[in-house]
């Protein structure tokens, strides 16, 4: 059975489960099938709010963030909803900052169970969120109030994590929970989707390069049989092997060529067919380079995989300033035209095409070549001096010149203020810059250089940093930042008494 057809019928049968959870491997279509889904949804009226998970932006990978939006999106969408809400936000106007539970008890079911409105929230991707429980905390407070809000569905898509496995097993929502399993599809069924994508696209591409005299019958359908095996049945690796053919620099019949080439693998995630494609596209990304292309490479790379949230092509050569510019960080990006999504404006955020990418980049088991493995915790530190210097240079009294004692409430375009004195560079460096040191190694080569840094920093920029923060909005990060240092010395002591 297709699976929108599926899914739509789940919808529709007023006596099924109210929750449904597609999982599946990395790259087996779950957020493209989420994606239409709601764009089906939406347009025949059903959908109410969805929320599309990505560790790649902090405000999308905070479960806390989860509840705010979805009532807002609800507000939004039905006149009825709003009027409860706003009700209930009057009475006690920070719950959108409280726990999970009390956010979905006040925020969600309240409403909900006031109004009586049918509808249907959508949820991908709920293992790309940062959850320390040992099931999933969302699903764990979901289990506690999903049959108080009998007329709402919850489509909800994630990996069949330890953690989101445990959280559907709880008692109280098992019972409630429809499961489909993309990676049980007859293989025929993802095959033929598979198939067809290929086809369509390699198509699109033989059209737009008409000066490149491909063979009439290119592609052929030998070719797309050969594609749709490696292929596995994991849809990145279609996705990918469509951008990589897709490269206006070379001639699409000799880069689909080479990955017919590739020898034949298991189906397996991460050891299967992708990691042979992701090296087959940086061995010809970066053919007959000498070591220091490499380092360079590892360093622009290592930051765009592991920065909490995408920065510009601008704002990266800012951040790293004496070590690139603009244009040596976008040769090296464009290079990577099939594995990361580069904007034409250079102000425009990176973003990674699939998380897949980054995984087999920092899994030393399956990026076997030196030149490309990136060890995170070593890249980790070298973002964290990357802002430590950012602020050393940035970070100054009454950063925005302000007249002495203004109100925040009080500037004039406070956002523009901001992106003109503080920018997004200096801005990422104040907020993130402990996040890293977190994640950043209590031993080894490289301890002391951070130590004396922090040392500095504190010496000379403390008060400015808390200055940036309270201008940023954002001056609670501060007292986090603080316990992330407080937990990266401790490691560095315990590493000592050893």
């Amino acid at each position: 059975m297709d699976v929108l057809q599926q899914l739509e019928e789940w919808l529709e049968n007023e006596q099924g489960q109210c929750v449904f959870w597609l999982n599946g491997l990395a790259g087996t279509g779950k957020s493209t099938i989420a994606q239409t889904f709601a764009e089906i949804t939406f347009a025949e009226g059903k959908l109410g709010a969805s929320f599309f998970c990505s560790r790649d932006f902090e405000d999308r990978s905070n479960l806390e963030a989860i509840f705010p939006t979805l009532a807002f999106q609800l507000a939004y969408r039905y006149p009825l909803f709003r009027e409860k809400l706003l009700h209930i936000l009057r009475a006690n106007p920070g719950i959108g900052h409280g726990s999970l539970c009390p956010q979905m008890e006040t925020l969600i079911v309240g409403p909900f169970q006031a109004t009586q409105i049918p509808t249907l929230i959508i949820i991908d991707a709920l293992d790309e969120c940062r959850d320390e429980e040992p099931a999933s905390a969302l699903l764990s407070v979901l289990s506690r109030y999903v049959d108080k809000i009998p007329f709402v569905k919850f489509f909800i898509t994630g990996r069949p994590e330890p953690k989101i496995r445990s959280g559907f097993r709880l008692v109280s929502l098992r019972p409630h929970t429809e499961i489909l399993r993309l990676h049980d599809v007859e293989p025929d069924v993802v095959d033929g989707d598979i198939k067809l994508f290929l086809k369509t696209q390699l198509t699109d591409i033989a059209k737009n390069r008409s000066i490149c005299n491909l063979a009439e019958n290119w592609p052929n359908p030998q070719d797309i049989d050969v594609l749709c095996k490696k292929a596995a049945g994991f849809f990145i690796y279609a996705s990918t092997a469509i951008k990589f053919v897709a490269s206006q620099y070379h001639p699409p019949d000799e880069r689909l060529a080479l990955i017919i080439s590739l020898p034949h693998d298991t189906s397996h995630e991460g050891k299967g067919g992708i990691d042979l494609l992701y090296t087959q596209v940086l061995e010809q990304a970066f053919y007959n380079m000498d070591q220091d292309y490499y380092l360079h490479f590892k360093l622009v790379v290592g930051v765009v995989l592991l920065i909490f949230n995408p920065l510009s092509i601008k704002a990266l050569s800012d951040l790293l300033r004496n070590n690139s510019t603009q244009s040596r960080i976008y040769s090296t990006l464009r290079a990577l035209h099939s594995l990361l999504l580069i904007p034409d404006n250079t102000e425009d955020p990176v973003h990674i095409f699939h998380k897949s990418f980054p995984d087999f980049l920092m899994d030393q088991e399956r990026c076997t070549d030196a030149r490309f493995f990136v060890d995170s915790p070593i890249y980790h530190r070298e973002i964290l001096l990357l802002c430590l210097n950012v602020m050393k240079e940035g970070l100054k009294k009454n950063l925005c010149n302000l007249v002495y004692c203004t109100p925040l409430s009080e500037v004039e375009d406070l956002p523009t203020c901001r992106s003109t004195h503080i920018g997004d560079a200096l801005g990422y460096a104040c907020h993130f810059w402990t996040t890293h040191l977190a994640r950043t190694a209590g031993s080894g080569p490289g301890v002391e250089e951070v130590q004396k840094e922090i040392d500095g920093f504190f010496t000379t920029n403390l008060l400015f940093w808390i200055e940036a923060l309270s201008l940023m909005g954002i001056l609670d990060v501060g007292i986090y930042a603080l316990n992330d240092i407080e937990q990266w010395y401790m490691k560095v002591s315990c590493t000592l008494r050893v």
